[in-house]
């Protein structure tokens, strides 16, 4: 827990100018209203319903490799995961001349279904010379069919039986975390930052 919140208290504040807002419209098909239909909503809100953000860790170890954060509402999926894109290793243009070459990718995937899998570039079979995507998958859904899993709060609920905050979040951390994001937010709302709309049911604004 000491190392979270050290690891917070190395990210700079948040820049407007490092992020995507959105807000989604109606559905294509008129199955979903847009935000600003809700009769709970002003029809001229502001709000966002989709934020994109780089967050910049500054510490020996991450300094200059980039933290990307999406997250938004009646999105086209629905699902929470992390993605670390490695850099592209020497030599790989030559190997593939020509070929737009993808990072290699590590997903972890905790929503909706829990998996760690591999993404890497490798040569088709044959004698071409034409990479394509290959992964070694560990879906928890497959490999542990039989095992049962708890919904999220399960562990929690069980460490309160116990008496263990591990797994909890603590006054500090809650304090080094606002520090992130509270000056943006306050200045979303003092200008009135109209967010970039977005069909309902879509992947987000376009710009993210």
């Amino acid at each position: 827990r000491n190392e979270k919140v050290k690891a917070l208290n190395c990210i700079e504040p948040v820049e407007l100018e490092d992020c995507v807002l959105g807000q989604y419209l109606a559905a294509k098909d008129g199955s979903e209203v847009a935000y600003t239909e809700d009769p709970t909503v002003p029809d001229d809100s502001v709000t966002p319903t989709f934020a994109t953000m780089l967050l910049k860790i500054k510490n020996p170890r991450w300094d200059g490799v980039p933290f990307i954060l999406k997250a938004g509402k009646a999105l086209n999926e629905r699902k929470a995961e992390i993605r670390i894109q490695f850099r592209q290793p020497p030599g790989a243009a030559a190997m593939f001349p020509g070929s737009k070459i993808p990072a290699n990718e590590l997903v972890l995937r905790l929503q909706p279904d829990e998996a760690i899998y591999m993404k890497a570039n490798v040569k088709a079979p044959g004698l071409s010379t034409t990479p394509v995507t290959s992964e070694l998958d560990l879906s928890y859904k497959s490999r542990f069919a039989d095992t049962v899993m708890f919904d999220a709060y399960t562990r929690l609920i069980l460490d309160v039986l116990r008496g263990s905050q591990a797994a909890f979040v603590r006054d500090d951390e809650l304090r080094a975390a606002w520090k992130i994001f509270t000056p943006v937010l306050h200045r979303i709302e003092k200008e009135k930052i109209r967010p970039i709309p977005y069909e309902y049911g879509g992947r987000g604004p376009k710009e993210s």
